[in-house]
């Protein structure tokens, strides 16, 4: 049996900063590659699919610009852009390490109930290394640990640290 597989030309079509050059091959799924160039210069293989459908536009410039720009316009990040500081405590502890997030559910910085095991995990970085990353098999055991852990790397510091170094206020 053969199969005819037809191939749409889109050579010299623009789909959104990038225009199609020529066809490069297919992809394993079978689907078209082509060569496009992107108008800020670079050039880059994409499937046609992607193309014709909307999800690829750019090379990835228009992520960049576009995270770049939300990054930007929140309120939040945009006051400490580029002071390095307002992300790690003196003793080089990130903020996010000693700082309760929206998305903690436990109620405790540092401590996360793990489905797949069924285990609660306590974990703290200092200066870019884990100090403890351990599972428990109760919520209170993995809480111990982590205050634990906060009373010797922080001692009486941490609440300073919490209420100083924390410009997001999260």
């Amino acid at each position: 049996m053969v199969v005819f597989v037809m191939t749409i030309d889109i050579t010299g079509q623009k789909f959104g900063r990038l225009v199609a050059i020529e066809r490069h091959g297919r992809a394993k799924n079978g689907n078209a590659l082509w060569l496009c160039q992107c108008c800020c210069g670079n050039t880059t293989i994409v499937e046609s699919y992607g193309l014709r459908h909307g999800t690829t536009r750019s090379c990835g410039c228009l992520r960049s610009e576009t995270s770049s720009q939300a990054i930007k316009t929140n309120k939040k990040t945009a006051i400490n852009i580029g002071n390095k500081n307002n992300l790690w405590t003196a003793d080089g502890v990130p903020v996010s390490s000693i700082s309760l997030s929206k998305r903690n559910h436990s109620g405790v910085t540092g401590v996360t109930y793990l489905v797949d095991t069924d285990s609660w995990q306590a974990r703290m970085m200092v200066k870019g290394r884990y100090v403890l990353l351990k599972s428990f098999a109760t919520f209170q055991e993995a809480v111990t640990a982590r205050k634990i852990v906060e009373q010797q790397y922080f001692g009486s510091n941490l609440q300073q640290n919490m209420t100083e170094k924390n410009p997001f206020n999260l």
